[in-house]
């Protein structure tokens, strides 16, 4: 009998304590690592977006107002900018240009009534400094 209980205690198989606690570490440090990597791509996306969206409003200022007024108007929206797409002045946060809550900030100089001869744009990204174009004319 003492034979036969050592036979079936040597083919018993399955993990024992320490492979499943090894086990479940390994998944904790694996699901962090994915959380924070996410997190930064997400970011790094965001970014990516807020650029992105400041290009193409600087390119339509210049290549496309300026040329067929000559001055940059006071305030930007999607009728001034009619030669690109509304949804670009939304930034990632839902603000739209000119909410105080927007990422994105159009600031006009030297203007007289409407008419303007600089513009900042800027954009908060994050963990970086801001993106900022300047008028070229």
């Amino acid at each position: 009998i003492l034979l036969c209980y050592t036979c079936i205690m040597k083919n018993k198989s399955g993990f024992t304590v320490l492979e499943v606690c090894v086990l479940i570490v390994f998944l904790i440090i694996t699901g962090a690592f994915f959380i924070i990597q996410k997190g930064e791509l997400r970011q790094q996306f965001d970014n990516k977006m807020r650029k992105t969206a400041i290009n193409a409003i600087y390119y339509n200022l210049e290549e496309v107002f300026y040329k067929q007024n000559g001055y940059y108007p006071k305030t930007i929206n999607e009728k001034t900018l009619t030669a690109m797409d509304p949804n670009l002045l939304t930034s990632p946060n839902g603000a739209v240009l000119g909410d105080k809550l927007s990422e994105y900030r159009y600031e006009p100089t030297d203007c007289d009534g409407e008419k303007c001869k600089h513009y900042t744009l800027r954009s908060t990204l994050e963990k970086e400094e801001d993106f900022i174009k300047k008028s070229k004319n």
